[in-house]
């Protein structure tokens, strides 16, 4: 059944292939025979005529009954229907007793004088009468002027037809041989192919076999030792949880404290009215990896920009978080205003954010944002090497602002396990090729043990960079760069959310949250709610998705007055024209939506341009029918994610970017083009049309799959390939290591 199946589809294309060429065979068949059987009639009208030539010279213009016997005596070919014989003037002199009235000597005549004309003795054609398909021929008689005229000739096609079912009838009997046997042929083919295939493929497997097999083997069998190594940890560990992802860095990696470098910290002190407030910032980096460090324990390093930052480290620039829980600590770095304008908004977000994402904004790339780049890094990678507590730490960096540390810290500590994480998208090489400064990005991020990306897309896009500016090898089997000794291997890590979500604890319930937020907002109980919660970013496609809202309206007028949509969007990045007209842009199309759809105290859309915390947003979240996603490039975008996670309910829907890698993901959600806004709008409508059946079936399965594949998987399964490296470095020889720590490790 195996091969039958795998063989349907060449079948099916055989079959129809074979069924054209029977309908083309057909039609050519009949075309040709046509011509081949009006062509034997011609010739048979000329014989006949010339063989009864000198009776009808001699009755021409005398007796007309002997030339109508004539002519029955040429009628008595079977085929021959009726005769008749005309002057050259047109007048009929005789004519056989069935001769049809249609064929008129002047009408034919006049014909057959144009074809004359043309230096023809004969003339011919097929013409239909109600009794059926008759063969009309006419040949020119006599040499004087008094016998002069022409012969018609009238053939019965009825046989021909004939001919034709005969013909139809056995080409459709050999194309029902043919394919049958051409059928047969193929299965007992792929049957053959197949298990001489398998034979051999497993032969490679056992050791023998042909050399083309081995490329695939060795992925076989790494995919193989690969998920065998993943379901006995599934099996042993269940669910993935801090605890696991606690458990798993005592297995693996002897329980050592893991150093996290990335720009923004987790928590900020800012001086208030009431004193000094703890914040969170908006960011998905954040959201993926504070878990992990509550989880693991450790140092994250990371700017200090909050302007109570100084007032709460100790003499080492260092505070223990979360507030009350003290599970690890922050390293907080300080940067001048030259410094963080030239490092964070200029070299970062001015050039490689818009370089990385096709969202249709020019980079700006200066040298002296350059220079500010390379010193913060330098920075920055001193920091961490102030942290840790071994010549070969665990180190993850995290994202674009720190492409150059990974090499930094190679050189200060060369037995150090980095793992570095881009979390934007990795653009094409002609693209990255923009970058004045590409080779020297690259030959940072080089500097990682492990390099990791969303998706593998991703991964191939680094990795024909390196193949394009770098000087190096790169190992494509193992999706690995090696330059000297040093390799440097890139693969996916989709980055996830924490399950459950901490800051649940302290929202309400489904039900008491939709009437919180609809009394907040001054809605009616019944009123449709949908949501979208961004920083402030023109990679995040808000413009576009006020536009969809706005089709919405003006496409279904049946959701005027009862559906609202409420933007979230944070400030980012204020200090960049381009974002500060971004802003201006967003609050002017809020303002022409509502003028345009407003009635009474009814709001269209409401936009909430502040930072929110957590719990406010995740209480958000569960009063809304819809949730849209807008991005338009992203390399995961987590607010998706979040979404699911918020709705215990098991309502709701997800209306998600093309675009984003959680749509690689969440297969569930209603995925759209966000610059189709027809698209866009008829998905929001949809959504708030859904009946509550499909919503918990599809909110269902995305909540399953965040379960599983959460953030303390995607760390685990980072920290362990890096152990799986270690392991290997130390036993290949090219690390030194303390004694007895290989043994521990195979225990």
């Amino acid at each position: 059944m195996g091969g039958l199946r795998r063989a349907l589809p060449f079948l099916s294309v055989l079959l129809v292939g074979l069924a054209l060429l029977a309908v083309a065979g057909y039609f050519l068949l009949t075309h040709t025979t046509n011509k081949w059987f009006e062509a034997d009639l011609a010739l048979r009208s000329r014989l006949a005529v010339v063989s009864a030539r000198q009776s009808l010279k001699r009755n021409w213009g005398g007796d007309h009954a002997k030339l109508a016997e004539t002519l029955a005596d040429i009628t008595r070919d079977e085929r021959i229907m009726s005769a008749a014989a005309c002057t050259e003037a047109g007048e009929r002199l005789a004519a056989t007793s069935s001769y049809p009235a249609e064929f008129s000597c002047h009408s034919v005549l006049e014909r057959m004088r144009e074809e004359a004309a043309r230096g023809a003795d004969s003339w011919s054609m097929n013409p239909d009468l109600p009794s059926g398909r008759v063969h009309l021929s006419v040949t020119l008689v006599g040499d004087t002027e008094e016998s002069r005229g022409a012969v018609i000739l009238v053939h019965d096609l009825s046989y021909l037809s004939r001919r034709e079912a005969t013909t139809r009838n056995l080409l459709l009997l050999a194309f029902f041989v043919l394919s049958v046997g051409a059928s047969l042929v193929t299965l007992v083919a792929v049957r053959f192919a197949w298990e001489g295939w398998t034979t051999e493929l497993r032969r490679a497997l056992t050791g023998g076999g042909p050399t083309e097999f081995q490329p695939l083997v060795r992925d076989v069998r790494a995919l193989a030792e690969r998920l065998a190594s993943e379901q006995e940890r599934e099996a042993r560990g269940g669910l993935w949880s801090p605890a696991r992802l606690r458990a798993t860095l005592t297995q693996y990696l002897q329980g050592e404290r893991v150093v996290i470098l990335a720009n923004r910290a987790p928590y900020i002190h800012e001086r208030g009215d009431d004193g000094v407030q703890v914040l969170h910032p908006a960011s998905g980096l954040v959201t993926a990896l504070e878990p992990v460090m509550r989880a693991c324990s450790g140092v994250w390093v990371a700017h200090g920009s909050g302007s109570a930052d100084r007032e709460t480290v100790d003499a080492h620039d260092c505070v223990l978080v979360p507030p009350g829980e003290e599970s690890y600590s922050l390293r907080r770095v300080w940067l001048s205003e030259a410094e963080e304008q030239g490092y964070y908004y200029g070299f970062a977000n001015e050039g490689l954010w818009p370089l990385c994402h096709v969202a249709h904004t020019r980079p700006d790339f200066r040298a002296e944002d350059y220079d500010h780049y390379v010193a913060v890094n330098r920075r920055f990678a001193a920091a961490v090497c102030e942290e840790v507590d071994s010549d070969d730490p665990i180190v993850l960096v995290q994202d674009y602002h720190f492409a150059l540390a990974p090499r930094m810290i190679r050189e200060r500590l060369p037995r150090a396990t980095i793992i570095t994480f881009w979390h934007i998208p990795w653009p094409n090489a002609e693209r990255f090729g923009i970058c004045p400064w590409r080779d020297e990005l690259i030959s940072g991020l080089l500097g990682s043990s492990i390099l990791g990306f969303h998706t593998q897309q991703h991964c191939n896009n680094f990795i024909d960079s390196v193949d394009a500016f770098v000087e190096s090898r790169i190992d494509r089997e193992a999706n690995a760069v090696v330059q000297g000794a040093r390799r440097t291997v890139v693969r996916p890590y989709p980055v996830s959310i924490e399950w459950p979500v901490h800051w649940l604890g302290d929202v309400p319930p489904v039900a008491e949250c939709r009437a919180q937020v609809r009394r907040d907002l001054g809605l009616a109980d019944d009123a449709l709610l949908g949501v979208g919660v961004d920083r402030l970013d023109y990679t995040k496609g808000i413009e576009e998705r006020l536009a969809a809202v706005d089709q919405v309206f003006a496409r279904h007028p049946e959701l005027r007055g009862r559906f609202t949509f409420v933007q979230i969007a944070a400030p980012s990045r204020t200090k960049i024209a381009k974002y500060r007209a971004l802003s201006d842009r967003v609050e002017a199309a809020v303002a022409d939506i509502n003028a345009r759809w407003s009635s009474g105290g009814y709001r269209p859309v409401v936009l909430l341009r502040s930072h929110h915390e957590p719990a406010e947003v995740f209480r958000t979240y569960r009063a809304a029918e819809v949730c849209y996603v807008s991005s338009l490039h992203d390399g995961m975008n987590l607010v998706a994610k979040e979404f699911v996670a918020a709705r215990d309910d098991e309502r709701g829907v997800l209306v998600l970017s093309q675009f984003t890698g959680a749509a690689r993901d969440l297969t569930e959600a209603l995925i759209v083009n966000p610059y189709d806004l027809r698209q866009a709008s008829d998905a929001l409508a949809s959504a708030l049309r859904m009946p509550a059946e499909e919503q918990a079936e599809r909110m269902r399965s995305m909540r399953r799959l965040v379960s599983e594949f959460n953030v303390y998987r995607w760390a685990g399964r980072m920290l362990v390939d890096a152990a799986e490296l270690r392991r290997r470095e130390r036993v290949s020889g090219r690390l030194a290591t303390p004694s007895g720590r290989i043994a521990r490790e195979g225990a």
